[in-house]
């Protein structure tokens, strides 16, 4: 039993948390904590809370029996308790636990109703003499109240001869802001508080912020609530001390809620929106994120800035609850369970860390009965319906993050701050691309076309690096390389045409050579249009088929060549890849649901070729999807802005810029501009290349 308290608990803090927890359960309203620290040599911690108490029989039949699973039959039978209607937290009868971690000497006082007062007493020492627990007993004192005076009911537990007896300062305000945070600051649960006393060390945290206070302060917040698939959310930007930036709210109610994929590659992702089924096991979601910025400019206009940023370096995160209290150690610091951290790494100017952000994540106990807690209480089992709850919340939070764009750009434009550089990451890519050759037998055939990329890779950013190349066009060398790595090792893995991985290994070389053009301007040659649009088909084919993509293009059915121009193959290829890219994610959006194979296919993508434009012959990507909904192109176009859950926002500004160099544009017509079929109702996008002077 001894060894089972300290292993099921991880600390201190997390004991006295789960006997907050069984006050929770036992209907209390409020349970005080007494952190006695006075005598050095003998410290106390008393918990203490004024709930239904226990009867003689609860003592003897559950509170004493290991394991008992009375509070899970009472969860499944939705039995609640009579005062707050609270169904219990607790499920494995292991809670009890937590006392024995915290000490070797335990006095229990509890009271039910019309009952009398009864004590019990553990000593450690002596049980612990025992070999077996049945050569243990315990003994169960029957007294008139003297705690629990006259109606007054509840349990009060006391522990003395601590086992951890290092409660400096700073563990103290750890523990208190760990008892604080059992009820949502935003949706607490009705009639319960917790409190912590520290006789003759207050001085300790009468110092720590108030929780409301520092909500206060969030420049963005972000209210959402999901139901069977049904994304409401609620955007709102707040004016920042110091900048002229009105505030700006955004609603919306029954929109899609887009999900990051499994893989970490949306491309071959067959869903990309949730839909009912992804709550299975888990029910609605309600959720709330207060959002800060710490760039030095926006910092220096606030007031005790140090204040907030050493409470969100020790509280930041996002924390998960259900019927509004916590569940531990979500939110923690140390526990990034969101991977926020890393994902900020990859793209600094728009992912949100766990040091700017205070979220809560409300569940419903009686509708989440997919969400299981581990036993040592550190989090969720890691099953479907946990992987799951991930995604669910990185999607919430990537629909925060697209708004926040906006805002984030009003204020770089006042600071005059530039856009942080990127380096997307290729070795990775390219190792596991080799794995996966060697786990198909087929890496020497392939070898050569590795090297020959990385060299050529290595060369490449030796060259703009040294030529002064900014960080924000380096970036976008990087993200169309590692894109190509990415397409190269999916066909690999699919393992099912080996030519089509070696034709891509040799467009990916092809690449990296055209990207000199970037420094070179010597390398363009005449191309037709045809032969463009159907290296793009090829480069994509595997793709149309998996997602069950219709393509019409008219160009490809002619014998007429479309039009000549002077390019870049391998850059305005990227480019065209780019668009194609863009389309195939926004139709599975705007049609989650494939077509089956002996039916139409519902998802359709347009290419052909148009002399609509001044400018000069032009090549039109249109598609059936949800369209650009409303946003601007101006800012379409700007770098790192995506409504992607994990999109660099370096495509659409990749294709301008190799368009530019090739003395072309990338243009967004409106409807009417451009003849396509009615069908094509979603984007328009057209690559005008450069007249041909005759």
């Amino acid at each position: 039993m001894q060894l089972l308290g300290d292993e099921l608990i991880g600390s201190a803090r997390l004991a006295v948390f789960e006997l907050v927890k069984n006050a929770y359960d036992a209907d209390a309203n409020k349970v005080s904590i007494c952190l006695d620290l006075e005598s050095s040599q003998d410290p106390t911690i008393t918990v203490t809370d004024d709930g239904e108490g226990m009867t003689l029989d609860t003592l003897q039949s559950v509170w004493l029996v290991l394991g008992d699973n009375h509070r899970q039959e009472q969860r499944r039978a939705d039995k609640r308790t009579p005062k707050h209607g609270r169904l219990p937290l607790g499920e494995k009868g292991l809670g009890r636990f937590a006392v024995h971690k915290l000490g070797n000497n335990i006095t229990l006082v509890t009271r039910a109703r019309n009952t009398d007062e009864y004590i019990v007493e553990i000593d450690w020492n002596e049980l612990i003499t025992r070999p077996y627990l049945d050569e243990a007993p315990v003994t169960i004192i029957v007294r008139r109240p003297e705690v629990f005076l006259g109606e007054k009911t509840g349990t009060q537990i006391q522990i003395r001869e601590l086992r951890t007896t290092d409660w400096s300062r700073g563990e103290v305000r750890r523990l208190h802001n760990q008892i604080t945070s059992i009820c949502s600051p935003f949706e607490e649960p009705s009639g319960f508080e917790a409190i912590l006393h520290v006789p003759s060390r207050e001085e300790w945290t009468t110092d720590l912020p108030d929780v409301s206070e520092i909500l206060d302060r969030a420049i963005w917040k972000f209210s959402f609530f999901l139901n069977k698939g049904k994304f409401d959310w609620t955007y709102e930007f707040r004016q920042v001390p110091g900048f002229k930036l009105d505030s700006r709210i955004v609603q919306k109610s029954g929109d899609q809620l887009k999900l990051p994929s499994k893989s970490g590659d949306d491309r071959m992702e067959k869903k990309v929106v949730a839909n009912e089924a992804d709550f299975e096991g888990i029910g609605s979601v309600k959720g709330e994120f207060n959002v800060y910025d710490r760039d030095r400019e926006v910092r220096r206009r606030l007031p005790n800035i140090r204040l907030l940023g050493d409470y969100l370096d020790e509280a930041g995160g996002v924390r998960v609850y259900r019927d509004g209290i916590r569940v531990y150690n979500y939110g923690e610091r140390g526990d990034d369970w969101l991977g926020l951290d890393l994902r900020r790494v990859n793209i600094p100017t728009r992912r949100i860390s766990n040091n700017i952000i205070l979220g809560a994540i409300h569940l419903s106990l009686k509708e989440s009965t997919g969400l299981i807690e581990k036993t040592n209480r550190e989090g969720f089992v890691e099953n479907e319906a946990c992987q799951e709850l991930r995604r669910i919340v990185l999607g919430t939070l990537a629909a925060l993050e697209e708004e926040r764009q906006f805002d984030k750009e009003r204020i770089r434009k006042l600071t005059d701050k530039p856009d942080d550089p990127i380096t997307a990451k290729i070795e990775k890519p390219i190792q596991e691309m080799r794995r996966e050759l060697e786990r198909q037998g087929v890496r020497e055939k392939f070898e050569n076309y590795l090297v020959q990329i990385e060299n050529n890779y290595k060369s490449m950013q030796e060259t703009l690096l040294s030529a002064g190349m900014s960080g924000l066009n380096l970036a976008v060398v990087f993200h169309e390389i590692e894109r190509g790595v990415r397409a190269l090792h999916r066909v690999i893995a699919e393992g099912t045409d080996m030519e089509s991985a070696a034709r891509q290994a040799r467009d990916l070389m092809h690449l990296l050579d055209g990207f000199a053009t970037l420094l070179r301007r010597d390398s363009k040659q005449h191309h037709s249009a045809k032969k463009l649009v159907n290296a793009a088909r090829q480069f994509n084919m595997l793709r149309f088929r998996y997602h069950r993509i219709k393509l019409v293009c008219p160009l490809l059915q002619d014998s007429a060549d479309g039009f000549e121009s002077r390019f870049a193959f391998s850059l305005v290829l990227g480019a065209l890849n780019n668009l194609i890219d863009n389309a195939l994610y926004w139709l599975r959006v705007r049609w989650p649901n494939m077509s089956a194979k002996n039916e139409p296919p519902e998802r359709k993508l347009y290419i052909n070729v148009s002399h609509d434009f001044d400018a000069g012959p032009a090549i039109i990507v249109a598609d059936n999807g949800v369209g650009f909904q409303g946003d601007d192109p101006e800012h379409l176009v700007r770098p790192f802005f995506t409504r992607k859950p994990e999109g660099m926002g370096l495509g659409l500004y990749y294709a301008i810029l190799a368009m530019e160099l090739n003395g072309g544009q990338l243009a967004f017509p409106e409807p009417g501009e451009v003849e396509i079929p009615d069908e094509f109702d979603g984007a328009v996008v057209t690559l005008i290349f450069k007249k041909e002077v005759k």
